[in-house]
């Protein structure tokens, strides 16, 4: 009896570390995230991360490696959550150009969050002004985008079937780089090029790359 009960203790013990592991993770990707668009990622210090997050420098590498692998992480939780999303909008549109019409408004959607973009930005000119990280990091994106993104826009957009994974891969990539830019000039100038004109562009782009075939 006196075993079962410090069984059903340690269990308990180990479920409560477990929940505690998760909120301290979720403290510090909402602290970097902070960081990253006010600092820079480059400039962007682990122990401005840990404070903002009130952990210890221990605690962020109890969860991380090092400032990459922090936003890795984020990148990936903006993708889950994205595509989460994303599926009950489109699957409920009976035809492809409201399904393209509704990324479109999506993705719109996506580039007015100025930190989001801030950080995407920030992070592939970190990686382009060091060479020797550059190759890596873009592979672990691109292996992220593949193991999850790709999959589930080819099932809500079957349309897209048809393509190799390497020209679902390539527009993905080209797609995110007119959001990004459109997103970019946006902020830098609103007047010029506002939240409609963002809109109207990324719909050319998707409209460009989707084929027209009904959908099943």
């Amino acid at each position: 009896m006196a075993d079962a009960k410090r069984v059903v203790e340690h269990q308990k013990a180990t479920l409560q570390r477990q929940r505690r592991g998760i909120v301290t993770r979720g403290k510090l990707l909402r602290s970097a995230r902070h960081i990253f668009a006010r600092d820079g990622f480059e400039h962007a210090r682990i122990e401005d991360i840990a404070l903002r997050a009130r952990k210890t420098r221990g605690a962020f590498y109890d969860n991380f490696k090092d400032k990459d692998d922090v936003f890795l992480a984020i990148f990936e939780e903006d993708m889950a959550r994205d595509l989460t999303e994303l599926g009950p909008l489109l699957l409920g549109l009976p035809t492809i150009n409201e399904r393209i019409e509704a990324l479109a408004e999506y993705l719109a959607h996506l580039s007015k969050d100025i930190q989001r973009m801030l950080l995407n930005v920030e992070f592939k000119l970190y990686a382009i002004r060091h060479p020797r990280k550059r190759k890596r990091l873009a592979d672990l994106l691109r292996a992220m985008r593949l193991r999850t993104g790709i999959p589930e826009i080819s099932r809500l957009l079957p349309q897209l079937e048809g393509q190799t994974v390497n020209t679902k891969l390539i527009d993905c990539l080209a797609i995110c780089g007119v959001m990004d830019g459109l997103a970019l000039n946006h902020f830098f100038d609103p007047d010029g090029l506002d939240n409609r004109a963002v809109a109207r562009y990324l719909r050319l782009c998707l409209q460009e790359r989707i084929p027209e075939s009904p959908l099943p």
